[in-house]
């Protein structure tokens, strides 16, 4: 077998499928008595939730952490020296996939890299736990799917809500039509998000992070806001606004709770970022209607409060961050059903499984269908949020009467635009001289998961990457 050396991984970690097929027999075929062997790669926030989490499952071992950051990484490591647990470290994830020790790498990087490690990660033999979203755009989404069949990996989305066995009861009977039949699913994503500030140009970046390999697949640009961590999540080339941060998680559990397993035929979305001018270039208010033509899936996202000066966050139905499924003789609202007077018909109960340990089991018995949120769901589900910011990123600023004109056939858009509307209102938003930005309405082949004659859209499935670290064609 040809010997993957230090410099030749380097060299290929943008390249072909053939220079990465010796790293699958690095495998270990684990027994059921054997320790597994976890990395860790990113831990700024969610990442520390990781360490612990895999730290306290019985016949699990943290033994590798990487951050591009080396405070953070140092920060997370002294802990483990402390407690004189043996960790390696690294600032760079490559290092960490050439040890062959290591079973599995858990990732909670921003959004830009989570297809990138997760591909690299199923290449070199390891399974993979990757957080949500798990792809940056819709093309990657698809590529680590492949990459997991391909290499027999087994790989975990982070959408830990897949993993509570009341909303899967709920769902369940929701579906048997015992509401009749469903109408609308509704994500909502009502969580206060302040401005991040303006700044007046290039912000130095923190000594203690490598730039480049924390940039990895985006373009190598100026840090052109005030904080670099966290941040990202407001501008597009490393974050995909508050739908692919907290709202891919309400995303999930609203397509879990139609049934659907690809992409939907039309998808539109209207919004812009209001009350506050800063650095971030997302929508902080938005919604999207996907049509899957038997039903909607609708989702809203606010990140201003209920009203100008206030700190209460608005509620549609008693839900703010949460999914309202509208039925034809009532809703569901969490895992709780309700008549259409709003009467209380039915609560579903049961905690569910710890996500992680899902993860683990599933390692043991080699059987992605022991997962609760195999890869494909997290990326269908990703795709949903990507395919509605393409729709917004692709649109333009319009007056009121217009974007009523765009989306009048469709009244169950209409009433969401008018809370929308009330809410912005109630913010001291005047869309008159803050217009919103109405997108382009796309449609798609779901299947083949392209848009239909529109080559401006397609373009976005997509990016440009910044080499070595390419996102292959072929994995």
């Amino acid at each position: 077998m040809k010997t993957l050396t230090r410099r030749s991984f380097l060299k290929s970690s943008a390249v072909t499928t053939a220079a990465f097929l010796p790293l699958h027999s690095w495998a270990r075929v684990i027994g059921a008595n054997d320790d597994i062997r976890v990395a860790v790669i990113g831990f700024h926030g969610r990442g520390k939730s990781h360490i612990e989490g895999f730290r306290k499952l019985p016949g699990v071992r943290v033994v590798a952490l990487c951050d591009a950051d080396s405070a953070v990484l140092e920060q997370e490591a002294k802990k483990f020296r402390d407690r004189n647990e043996p960790i390696e470290t690294s600032t760079d994830v490559r290092k960490i996939l050439e040890n062959k020790d290591i079973d599995a790498i858990s990732t909670a990087t921003p959004n830009h890299w989570h297809a990138l490690i997760s591909i690299w990660a199923c290449q070199a033999g390891k399974d993979v736990y990757v957080e949500k979203p798990v792809s940056h755009n819709v093309s990657e989404g698809r590529k680590i799917v492949e990459a997991a069949r391909k290499y027999d990996r087994i790989v975990q989305t982070g959408t830990q809500s897949r993993s509570r066995t009341d909303l899967a009861a709920a769902f369940e009977w929701v579906q048997a039509g015992n509401l009749g039949k469903i109408n609308i699913s509704r994500g909502l994503c009502y969580k206060r998000r302040p401005s991040i500030g303006k700044t007046v140009g290039p912000q130095p970046v923190l000594q203690s992070v490598n730039y480049d390999l924390w940039t990895g697949p985006a373009p190598m640009t100026p840090l052109r806001r005030a904080r670099l961590h966290y941040d990202w999540h407001w501008v597009w080339p490393t974050g995909n606004g508050d739908l692919g941060n907290q709202g891919i998680h309400q995303m999930d559990i609203a397509r879990w709770a139609l049934g659907k397993s690809e992409l939907s035929p039309r998808v539109l979305s209207v919004g812009g970022r209001l009350g506050y001018d800063d650095d971030g270039t997302v929508a902080n208010t938005q919604l999207v209607v996907h049509d899957y033509g038997d039903s909607l899936l609708i989702f809203e996202v606010r990140g201003l409060a209920s009203s100008l000066g206030s700190e209460e966050m608005d509620k549609y139905r008693g839900e703010g961050v949460g999914t309202v499924v509208e039925c034809e003789h009532g809703y569901l609202a969490n895992a709780t059903a309700y008549d259409k007077d709003g009467k209380k018909i039915k609560k579903f109960g049961g905690g569910g499984e710890d996500h992680f340990a899902n993860f683990i089991k599933a390692m043991r018995s080699r059987k992605s269908s022991d997962l609760n949120a195999d890869i494909l769901q997290g990326h269908l589900s990703s795709a949903l949020c990507h395919t509605g910011n393409i729709s917004y990123q692709l649109g333009k600023q319009a007056e009121p009467e217009e974007i009523h004109e765009a989306i009048k056939t469709d009244q169950a858009a209409l009433e969401t635009l008018g809370r929308m509307k009330e809410h912005l209102a109630a913010n001291g938003v005047d869309l008159r001289k803050t217009q919103l930005t109405v997108g382009m309405p796309l449609k798609m082949d779901g299947k083949n998961e392209r848009f239909i004659d529109n080559k401006k859209a397609d373009a976005l499935l997509t990016r440009d990457y910044r080499a070595p670290f390419v996102v292959p064609e072929k994995v």
